[in-house]
């Protein structure tokens, strides 16, 4: 028997700014104030939780914290141009004026672009290797939406490692 639990909005958002690129254009530079939700599925445990919610929540509001008051830059972009100079990205686009940004200033992702989808796909990256760390053993299913606006998200949905057999717990 399975159970699920979700932890949403309220504290675990965050504001950025970014750019995505589709087919043949580079949007402007926007920003969005963006809400994360979560979904974890697995057994119950001896308390009858499938994980603490305050964990969950921690860990999620870590990741949101990292990403807030950033530019989302896309590193693993198939049309961008981005050089690191040392204390900034210098970005292209084709044949239009460059972006130079303070590396301060920017959340550097290992993604192909900025889109919601591609945002929760990173997050839930981050949160399966702080689950397997931190969370009880036996959750296998965790889904991310990543809202860029009400009524407008993008989500990914991954298997969590299945349980170790070999007695070491996890």
């Amino acid at each position: 028997m399975t159970h699920k639990v979700t932890v949403e909005r309220n504290r675990l958002k965050f504001a950025a700014g970014h750019f995505a690129t589709f087919a043949d254009e580079l949007e402007p530079i926007h920003g969005h104030n963006y809400a994360v939700m979560v979904e974890v599925e697995g057994p119950l445990t001896d308390e009858s939780w499938v994980i603490d919610f305050s964990l969950l929540k921690r860990l999620t509001r870590e990741i949101c914290d990292s990403l807030d008051h950033k530019f989302l830059l896309q590193m693993d972009s198939r049309v961008l141009s981005i050089d690191d100079d040392g204390s900034h990205f210098n970005i292209r686009y084709k044949e239009e004026p460059p972006y130079r940004l303070p590396k301060h200033d920017v959340a550097a992702l290992p993604i192909d672009n900025t889109t919601a989808e591609r945002l929760s796909e990173y997050i839930a990256g981050l949160l399966c290797g702080q689950l397997a760390a931190e969370a009880p053993s036996g959750l296998f299913r965790l889904r991310v939406g990543v809202e860029e606006m009400t009524g407008q998200a993008g989500w990914y949905e991954t298997e969590l490692a299945p349980p170790s057999t070999d007695g070491s717990g996890g």
